[in-house]
């Protein structure tokens, strides 16, 4: 079976007449909406699917209609006009920055479909007839669903509102940065937001340390070992949330702390979260009197997080305390080692985390 067709969809691209709406808005003047295709819309959307629009109409009254039908809400981006729909799909697919194996598209008409099928091969093309069947497709079924999946769309649509807003930005990049209010949240996960951990795990390659996918199963084992934290991050603003955009695993001993996972959400990599979590994992370490150890394990795309943990401070030199944290030599992992100290907080976001240093002196304590 071909990637492409076991690929959850990420995007669905509707065109309108006679596919989402029954009728020709040019020709009839009037249009409607079946209930089966307002649930569809909906639950999609609910999933985390998101939804936009290719059509061959004039924009005003297309976009109006669809406000009128209290959809328009639904579809974080519209491609309305009288182009082809592969240009419209193409351009959909560059805004979101999602590959076009998991971009689809839906359309009455057999030539359309095909036209985009020649531009665009990987995009999966549906006929109109389908449309009312699409929830119960399994590439529209997302593997986790988790509380963030539901505020996916408004994810999507304040951050073009923020790009839109820092493109008229004529201001260095840090004095935006704190124009956005921004609060980074730092928290110990909990069994209700395992699957917001994994899902993370799952989606995000460009920032992973080490390409590692954690199952629910293996988060819950380390949730519940007392040597361990699984640490969830979020980010808001005052445009709103990006939901979960970090997670870390850590394994904690007396003389160093290993981290075993970082892994960051791509569309965050601007607002520097990356360093000031390493930073405050470094200000905590130094707390407990601990090293900090880094798993890395290269892929074909985490550069970006390699770079992240040498900017850090990290490096490769051996310390004697590498020895209680042996490295296989055929896993392929390298073991970055940071000699911690305090570091100042961030003046960019509000930083709200545990007290790690503290909890780890209090349990050494007790154990006595």
């Amino acid at each position: 079976m071909s990637e492409k067709a076991t690929t959850t969809v990420k995007c669905l691209v509707w065109d309108l007449d006679n596919t989402l709406w029954q009728g020709t808005l040019l020709e009839d003047g009037e249009v409607r909406l079946a209930d089966e295709i307002r649930e569809v819309i909906a639950e999609l959307d609910d999933r985390g699917i998101l939804q936009a629009v290719s059509s061959k109409n004039d924009f005003e009254p297309a976009w109006e209609r669809l406000v009128q039908l209290g959809v328009a809400e639904y579809f974080v981006l519209a491609e309305i006009g009288w182009g082809p729909k592969s240009d419209a799909v193409r351009s959909i697919a560059e805004q979101l920055n999602f590959a076009h194996r998991t971009v689809a598209f839906i359309d009455d008409q057999p030539t359309e479909r095909a036209e985009v099928e020649f531009h665009l091969p990987e995009v999966r093309c549906y006929p109109a007839e389908l449309a009312a069947e699409l929830t119960a497709l399994p590439e529209f079924t997302p593997a986790t669903r988790t509380v963030d999946s539901g505020k996916r769309r408004q994810m999507y649509q304040a951050n073009f509102r923020r790009d839109a807003e820092r493109a008229e930005f004529t201001g260095p990049d840090e004095a935006f940065l704190r124009s956005l209010d921004l609060e980074l949240r730092i928290m110990r996960a909990t069994g209700t937001e395992l699957s917001r951990v994994e899902e993370l795990t799952q989606r995000t390659s460009q920032m992973n340390a080490t390409g590692v996918h954690y199952s629910d199963e293996e988060l819950r084992g380390l949730l519940a070992s007392e040597d361990h934290e699984v640490l969830v991050a979020t980010l808001t603003d005052r445009f709103g949330t990006h939901g979960a955009i970090g997670v870390l695993l850590l394994e904690k001993r007396p003389a160093a702390w290993h981290l075993k996972l970082l892994a960051t959400s791509c569309r965050v990599v601007s607002f520097g979260v990356g360093a000031v979590i390493l930073n405050w994992l470094a200000s905590e370490a130094a707390d407990a009197g601990a090293h900090l150890l880094a798993d890395f394990r290269r892929t074909d795309r985490n550069r970006m997080m390699e770079i992240a943990y040498r900017f850090a401070g990290f490096d490769d030199q051996d310390c004697d305390c590498r020895a209680l944290l042996p490295v296989s030599e055929t896993d392929g992992v390298e073991r970055l080692h940071l000699v911690t100290e305090r570091r100042d907080p961030p003046d960019t976001m509000r930083l709200i985390t545990p007290d790690l240093g503290a909890r780890v002196l209090e349990e050494q304590r007790s154990r006595g």
